[in-house]
């Protein structure tokens, strides 16, 4: 009986469920961006809808204090800008298409603000992670400046540390969308970048994750 066990053993480490390895081989490798375009809580609530985006973060990053605290970035003592780690499927959506998106989903041509939000910490920024990406973002940004009036005044800089920001700020516009800011600023941006996304068919199925 034993022998019997452990040969089983053998065998079943050596042929995994056609299931179990099915589902390994379908898991998508994800990759991400880490993009700043005013408060987090905007850029959170309308990247999570753009289909093949897996999880939007908000955090901090473009400076150079440690764990920085959300007091601290919106004193403007860190240097940090509130951003977002989009994590995507790269079978579904590219990063260009990420980018590319980046400058309907706010104002880049206004310097260090968004609307009333005013503020190193809410500045335009681009964090590269490779020489690849900083490529397609230099000339994702060339061809959208012939929609502007103004300059592009993005800042398009190496990723040296994503902080994820504390957990309250996480699916900010979803758990309080009666919040006078969600309300006013958060959710309206939102549902005009959901509209873009529509438009151009890349708006995530309902349901869809």
């Amino acid at each position: 009986m034993k022998t019997y066990l452990a040969l089983a053993a053998v065998f079943f480490l050596m042929n995994p469920p056609a299931n179990a390895a099915d589902a390994k081989a379908s898991t998508p490798k994800l990759e991400s961006v880490v993009i700043g375009g005013g408060c987090f809580w905007c850029v959170e609530a309308q990247y999570k809808y753009l289909k093949g985006v897996k999880t939007a973060i908000s955090g901090y990053a473009g400076g150079e204090k440690d764990n920085p605290t959300y007091k601290e970035v919106c004193n403007g003592d860190t240097g940090h800008a509130e951003v977002v780690r989009v994590e995507y499927d790269p079978s579904v959506i590219s990063y260009k298409e990420i980018i590319d998106l980046f400058w309907e989903a706010h104002d880049p041509t206004t310097l260090n603000r968004q609307g009333n939000d005013v503020g190193t910490q809410y500045r335009s920024i681009i964090l590269y992670t490779s020489d690849e990406q900083k490529k397609i973002a230099e000339a994702s940004m060339a061809a959208a400046q012939k929609n502007f009036s103004s300059p592009i005044v993005t800042q398009i800089v190496p990723l040296k540390k994503f902080y994820p920001a504390e957990d309250y700020h996480q699916n900010y516009q979803e758990l309080n969308p009666y919040q006078p800011y969600v309300r006013g600023v958060v959710t309206p941006k939102m549902e005009k970048f959901k509209h873009k996304l529509e438009e151009k068919g890349k708006l995530k199925a309902e349901g869809e994750k």
